[in-house]
């Protein structure tokens, strides 16, 4: 991966159309890819986009436009075919159907900015990532490798961070043998102290990979004991979490709901780790607000598997809030994407609230009472809102409560003078109605989950 520099680097985008992709799916999908690129911190200024029946299987991109974009990184020379190794199979390069589609920037004959990066919206296999940089002379990377990118440097926690680790080292392991033709073949030796007898360099990379990856996976295997301690006290309170597509605003919503100082910004993937707070004014019985990792169109399967610890407070909590940026041209796609992964990791049967936020943030020409009005008579139970409105969060914190309120019962738990240490529980987990003082203790008139007025009576 690149590192951060003070002037973002300028970076041309790739993507090609494949037959079952529609127009409007495959725009998004793109336009994705130039903020994934803002958030990463380049400048894409070149788009290079292609219909073809399937990727090129040497440089993804046919020869004509693959011409164009050379000329724009200062690659090998425009003129000819060009320069890569053939694949396993032998297919050679066919732009037949290709350079009639285009309906993205075409350099030839333009020098235009020097181009370091090139962004593939694809996931590409090491070959073909190797001959586009290659022939390209710039750093090449896939849809994956930008996302991890991303990944890596918003994760604070360490669990966030070993899960990222994890993945990235999976991603580079079948790289390495690319990169291992790129320096030339590396002679076997052994040594002490070195390379085991007769290992090469590439099998020690990959060992050394495997045993960080062994000792992240017994680092995370501790951190998520410590998760499932916490999430077991939690159990018995009213929970909710905030689930949705990447930038849906669920962190401004949470901030605004908790009032706590979460990390909030106008970037995908801004959030990658847990936060979870009592909703701000405490209701009583508390309820507790978690906010999750966004989704995204093609999220990399191992990136859902790694955050998986992360959406199991999806998982467990008792309502989800399911957050979509209403403002989004394409939310409609990204509804579906969240609630495709919720269905992924078996949330899909979790009782969920429909949230459209950033209504106040309604594109030109659309009026913003018509816009809600169409939602609400499509989603008649969703909530229309916008996190900076202090109105429209009160009236979403009054929804939570009530939720979560229709679930309690009355009943009475009395507490011995020697086991006041309950006091306090009580009154953050129950809504306490009345107390009566005996001789024996005080007996606690309460509203709560059945649950915990079981645990608390036996206590």
């Amino acid at each position: 991966m690149f590192d951060e520099t003070p002037r973002p680097l300028r970076a041309a985008l790739v993507a090609v159309q494949l037959p079952d992709v529609t127009d409007a799916a495959f725009a998004a999908s793109v336009e994705e890819l130039h903020r994934l690129g803002r958030t990463l911190g380049v400048d894409v200024v070149e788009t290079f986009t292609q219909r073809r029946a399937a990727l090129h299987p040497g440089t993804v991109l046919g020869s004509g436009k693959l011409a164009s974009l050379k000329a724009l990184t200062g690659g090998a020379e425009v003129a000819g075919a060009p320069s890569v190794e053939e694949t396993d199979e032998g297919e050679s390069d066919d732009d037949g159907d290709a350079e009639a589609a285009d309906g993205a920037a075409d350099a030839a004959g333009s020098p235009g900015p020097h181009v370091e990066v090139v962004l593939v919206d694809h996931e590409i296999t090491p070959s073909q990532a190797r001959n586009l940089e290659k022939a390209t002379g710039a750093e090449v990377m896939d849809r994956t490798a930008v996302i991890l990118e991303i990944f890596r440097r918003h994760a604070r926690s360490r669990a966030a961070k070993a899960q990222v680790e994890i993945v990235r080292l999976g991603y580079l392991v079948p790289r390495l043998r690319e990169q291992g033709k790129a320096r030339g073949k590396d002679r076997q030796r052994g040594g002490i102290g070195g390379k085991g007898a007769g290992e090469s360099s590439l099998e020690l990379d990959r060992r050394k990979i495997r045993d960080r990856i062994a000792e992240l996976t017994r680092e995370l295997d501790g951190l998520a004991e410590e998760q499932r301690t916490q999430r077991a006290r939690r159990r018995e309170m009213s929970r909710a979490a905030l689930v949705g597509y990447t930038n849906a605003g669920k962190s401004t919503l949470m901030r605004a709901l908790t009032g706590s100082e979460v990390y909030v910004a106008d970037k995908l993937f801004a959030t990658l780790d847990t936060t979870v707070r009592p909703l701000v004014p405490e209701a009583r019985p508390r309820v507790l607000l978690s906010d999750t990792v966004g989704f995204i169109d093609k999220l990399p399967h191992g990136l859902v598997a790694s955050f998986k610890s992360t959406l199991d407070e999806a998982l467990e909590a008792g309502l989800l809030v399911q957050v979509v940026d209403a403002s989004d041209p394409n939310f409609e796609r990204q509804l579906q994407v969240t609630t495709d992964v919720l269905a992924e990791i078996g949330a899909g049967d979790v009782p969920r609230l429909l949230v459209f936020n950033k209504i106040d943030r309604v594109g030109e020409g659309a009026d913003e009472g018509n816009v809600a009005r169409a939602l609400r008579e499509r989603w008649p139970d969703a909530v229309v809102m916008s996190a900076r409105r202090p109105a429209d969060v009160a009236a979403l914190r009054e929804r939570l409560v009530a939720f979560f309120a229709r679930d309690l019962v009355e009943g009475e738990v009395h507490v011995p003078y020697d086991k006041q240490r309950l006091r306090g529980e009580i009154f953050a987990a129950c809504e306490v109605l009345a107390e009566r003082y005996d001789d024996h203790g005080v007996t606690f008139n309460v509203r709560a989950h059945p649950a915990l007025l079981d645990r608390l009576r036996a206590a």
